[in-house]
This record gives structure tokens, sequence and C-alpha cells, in this order.
């Protein structure tokens, strides 16, 4: 798959498999051991987004801009792979050209924030932080109803 073209990154210096999309800005590989850790968080954050596809209760998209930003930090094939992927690359897709998260995965993600609010407070955690959480997780649900579908 080929990257678009970016008038930012200067070829000579920022070869095209590792500007990031839509940023501009150009990453150098990693250093050896720091690739090897950048590649496995990347295989788990791909691993968690495969098990999303499948378990309404586990997001998708997070894991999935996860591995990208790995996987363009440690392996160019992987990226490529993942972005090609008939299940995941779409998914992708959208977030990075639109911000966009799909009706299925908002309804699940808003309906299981009051469930993880009462989790909280079943942990007897007290009220205070039930209450913040809450909160958070309030602000959470709005900004996930603010992105387009």
């Amino acid at each position: 798959m080929t990257r678009p073209a970016s008038n930012c990154c200067d070829q000579a210096t920022c070869p095209t498999d590792l500007c990031c999309y839509g940023e501009c800005q150009c990453s150098p590989p990693a250093p050896g051991d720091r690739r090897l850790a950048l590649r496995a968080l990347g295989l788990a954050a791909t691993a968690l987004a495969i098990a999303g596809v499948a378990l309404p209760i586990v997001p998708t998209t997070p894991f999935l801009l996860v591995a990208a930003w790995s996987f363009a930090r440690s392996s160019p094939r992987l990226e490529a792979w993942l972005r090609v992927h008939p299940r995941l690359g779409p998914a992708l897709k959208n977030w990075e050209e639109r911000r966009a998260i799909p009706r299925g995965a908002k309804a699940v993600a808003v309906a299981s924030l009051p469930a993880s609010t009462a989790m909280v407070h079943a942990a007897g955690l007290g009220l205070g932080v039930t209450v913040a959480a809450g909160l958070v997780l309030a602000c959470v649900g709005g900004w996930i109803l603010t992105r387009p579908s």
C-alpha cells in the first residue's frame, strides 16, 4: 500500500515508509531493543483489536491506533499488513480520514459506560471515587457521541 504524498516529508531524509499518515512528521526507526518492544506492543494491540471485532465489550479502534503507531516505528511490513487487512484496515482508515467511529461501536461503548460506573461502585471504592469515575465516563461518552459515524 502506498502512502499519501506529503510536501513536508523530505524523501532524502525521511523515506515514505516512515512518514506518519496525515501528520507530516517522520519518525526515525527505533533502535534495536526499542524496536522489539514497539513490535511486541503492536502485536499485543493487534490481538486485542481482533478480540474487539468478536467481543462487543472490547474496543477495536483504540487498539488499532496503538498498533499502527507502534508498527510505523518498528515494522513497515506489519504496518502495511494492518492497513490492508480486510477487517481491521477499514476501521483504521475511517478513523484516520474522518475521525469516525462505527455506529455499532458507539452504541456498545456508550452502553458499557454506566456498567463500568456500577462496577466501580460495586468494588467499594467509595462514593467520591464512584462519582468521579462516573463524571469522567460521562465525558468520554459525550466525546464518543460527537464523533462522526
